[in-house]
């Protein structure tokens, strides 16, 4: 355990919904119900699912941008919880934990050069001792995403999509993190430029033993960069494991149909497994049961009562459905 940076455990992040003229809660919606994460120093953890699973906000939850309803977010050596920590506290370690956002010009302020821009971070915690050493600081993060120095005098409609996320992460990179969120961080981008940034983040973790919670529905993406990987569905983690083995053998039904999606032009590589139907049940109401059985193909009648624990799948990975139920030892 020695290794590990974060843990999460029983995480849930719930929105109330009011109606009336007092505007009384009459309900919730679930966005994030019960969700368990481990992230060690310098690895990659893949949160994957359908737009609207929840991927975000439990990246925003972790950073207390949202404040969690319940749960345990431990970081450090000392595994002290994020959510117990006062405002100044929280403040001091949120130089460590990071977040590169998926829109890279709508997180920018458009009127800020791009030296400003990156400069807020080691300006707001201190970590410069004057003006020249700032700007050491800032042409350091800016060499470090293969920027000149000479960007900084310019502003961010006057860049490309990728050259804006290179910013973003200089930013991010600026106050010397430990831990980054990357909510989709490659998502928007061409695919020549998205391979140029997937290299950039390998090469980052590599030089700075960071570790990355990488938050996308772009399984080719997560091939390429992650460790692990934790599929998503409702608010909910339905398989977890080690990124080769899940995309060799997945054990769930939703992620055996996730990784049938991902486009192939090799016909040995087409799975033949039917796309999911129907869209995903509303976070407000989720189904009873299993969350997935009413788009199953392989839906059984306890699916439909009993929420599934984790198994261990034939692969190794831990999914919840009892269709991997005695297939690995429990």
């Amino acid at each position: 355990m020695s290794n590990v940076l974060l843990r999460v455990e029983g995480l849930k992040t719930h929105f109330p919904i009011r109606e009336g003229l007092f505007k009384r809660q009459v309900g919730s919606i679930r966005a994030v119900d019960g969700v368990n994460l481990t992230m060690r120093k310098g690895e990659t953890l893949a949160l994957v699912g359908e737009s609207g699973c929840g991927k975000t906000t439990v990246g925003k939850s972790i950073l207390r941008l949202i404040e969690p309803t319940e749960g345990s977010i431990l970081y450090g050596k000392e595994q002290t919880d994020v959510r117990g920590r006062s405002f100044k506290e929280l403040r001091a370690l949120r130089r460590e934990l990071q977040i590169v956002f998926q829109d890279p010009y709508g997180s920018m302020n458009p009127r800020m050069t791009v030296g400003s821009i990156v400069a807020e971070g080691p300006r707001s915690f201190g970590l410069a001792k004057d003006r020249a050493d700032l700007n050491a600081l800032v042409d350091e993060a800016l060499a470090s995403v293969q920027l000149p120095s000479t960007v900084k005098s310019r502003y961010p409609h006057e860049f490309s999509g990728g050259q804006r996320q290179r910013i973003c992460i200089a930013r991010a990179l600026a106050v010397r993190p430990r831990f980054l969120v990357l909510d989709e961080a490659v998502s928007a981008l061409d695919v020549s430029i998205r391979a140029q940034i997937i290299n950039l983040l390998r090469q980052l973790q590599r030089e700075r033993d960071l570790a990355y919670l990488l938050i996308t529905h772009d399984l080719s993406v997560v091939q390429f960069l992650a460790d692990r990987v934790s599929v998503m569905y409702l608010g909910q983690i339905v398989e977890e494991g080690d990124a080769e083995t899940l995309f060799q053998e997945p054990g769930h039904p939703y992620t055996r149909a996730l990784m049938a999606a991902i486009p192939s032009l090799d016909p040995d590589k087409r799975t033949g497994v039917a796309p999911i139907l129907g869209d995903v049940p509303s976070p407000a109401h989720p189904p009873q049961g299993c969350r997935f059985h009413p788009r199953c193909p392989h839906v059984m009648d306890r699916c439909r009562e009993e929420p599934p624990p984790p198994y261990r799948s034939r692969s190794g990975t831990q999914a919840r459905c009892f269709l991997c139920e005695g297939m690995g030892g429990g």
